[in-house]
């Protein structure tokens, strides 16, 4: 079916009870083929989640001018990475797409113009967390992109345009890392449980205290906390889906962390469920 004709289609986004939102600490790739407590954490939150009908991810790794979301019945498993394993570059997740969320997500947002994609596919911020909650693989997924020409009040404004998604079955998921410098990264100690550059503790523990505290003001404005968070996020791309999940609590909901771990000093895994208190 063409895209055209799928806006005269009857529209199978229903309404469903709220569903939860998430924020995904993706970390290292290579994540997608191990056994760890990062990956279990996936896996224990999964068993949460009631089924949704799709998801809506917001990736790091999908930076464009202007937003857009894939639009194609298949989406590529996108490899977006080098210098690792063959395994990794072997492993595919055949997800289906959805048409028809990326329109009624073009038509939900009002405030800027939604463009759809045919020439992107599924990241590795996408695949590789998404693999552990779904194994199948047999939830449809589109994916949105980060305008990176905007600044994080726009993105935070634009999360909240997707609320009503929630209320038709699909799980928005941000993935990125909230503390993200590769730079600065210890590789000989990636496995070194609890190893962190001090800055990277104090920024952990003030974007927690933050989150819990609903005060979304000050995380939309890190650039103004402080040396430690310029040095946790020296670009917005990882950072910025997390703004987009936590755009999405309601007055009755809370937040609630997990996956809380730095790995080789500058790298956090911390990962987030906003649903009903």
């Amino acid at each position: 079916m063409q895209l055209s004709s799928l806006k005269t289609a009857t529209n199978p986004f229903s309404p469903t009870e709220r569903m939860p939102v998430l924020f995904l600490g993706h970390g290292n790739p290579m994540n997608a083929l191990t056994n760890n407590s990062f990956t279990q954490g996936f896996q224990q939150m999964a068993k949460t989640l009631p089924k949704p009908r799709a998801i809506l991810c917001i990736s790091a790794h999908w930076e464009t001018k202007g937003t857009f979301v894939t639009a194609m019945q298949k989406p590529e498993t996108i490899h977006d990475f080098g210098g690792f394993p063959q395994a990794l570059f072997d492993v595919q997740y055949p997800a289906p797409g959805s048409p028809e969320l990326a329109l009624e997500t073009q038509k939900l947002i009002t405030s800027t113009s939604i463009g759809l994609s045919n020439e992107w596919g599924l990241d590795h911020g996408c695949w590789t967390v998404l693999k552990f909650l779904y194994p199948n693989a047999e939830i449809p997924i589109v994916e949105m992109s980060i305008d990176y020409t905007k600044p994080t009040s726009y993105h935070y404004e634009l999360g909240k345009e997707l609320a009503a998604l929630r209320r038709k079955g699909v799980l928005i998921v941000g993935s990125g890392n909230s503390v993200h410098n590769l730079q600065l990264a210890a590789w000989d100690k990636m496995m070194l449980p609890g190893y962190a550059y001090e800055w990277a503790h104090i920024a952990n523990e003030k974007i927690k205290k933050m989150i819990l505290e609903n005060d979304h003001q000050s995380l939309i404005n890190f650039d103004k906390q402080g040396r430690e968070f310029q040095l946790a996020v020296p670009t917005p791309e990882h950072y910025i889906p997390m703004l987009y999940t936590l755009a999405l609590r309601e007055k009755d909901e809370k937040a609630t962390v997990f996956n809380d771990a730095i790995v080789a000093g500058s790298l956090n895994m911390l990962s987030i469920k906003i649903d009903k208190a």
